[in-house]
């Protein structure tokens, strides 16, 4: 299996309200920035959009350490509570609905795919590639608020 570095990032302008995402995919010294957006979106969905952009891109099943700021996705895939959403039918332990299934049921599918370790970073902190990735995702929220 082919081993790919991932790095991701979300961002809103208000939340909910204009939003974009950003990712670098990075094999060997090859490297690829991918982003977008939506008009009216949240955080997390951007976060959410980031991973699963980035994973969609990977033409074949690969092994993938994939760095986020995101507590929400890091804690959700690593602590099992998506898969126990996806299981009680998209119902949370507290009996309130989860939010974005439809984003979760997409990476989870992708989880099955591909062998992803998930390592936290803390956002806005001077890592390069998570420092990029924001720019990236500021960017198309930008062009989302015109």
């Amino acid at each position: 299996m082919k081993r790919v570095l991932i790095y991701t990032d979300g961002a809103c302008s208000g939340n909910p309200g204009p939003g974009g995402w950003g990712a670098i995919l990075r094999f060997g010294a090859a490297e690829k920035e991918l982003s977008g957006g939506e008009k009216q979106t949240t955080n997390n969905r951007m976060e959410l959009t980031a991973v699963i952009s980035a994973l969609e891109a990977l033409k074949e099943p690969c092994e993938v350490e994939l760095y986020s700021d995101s507590k929400y996705i890091i804690d959700a895939v690593r602590k099992g509570w998506a898969k126990s959403w996806q299981a009680k039918g998209w119902v949370k332990g507290d009996k309130k609905p989860a939010l974005n299934p439809d984003l979760w049921e997409r990476l989870l599918a992708l989880l099955d795919k591909h062998k992803v370790e998930f390592v936290w970073v803390k956002g806005h902190a001077g890592h390069p590639e998570n420092e990029r990735c924001d720019q990236l995702a500021v960017a198309q929220s930008r062009l989302f608020s015109q």
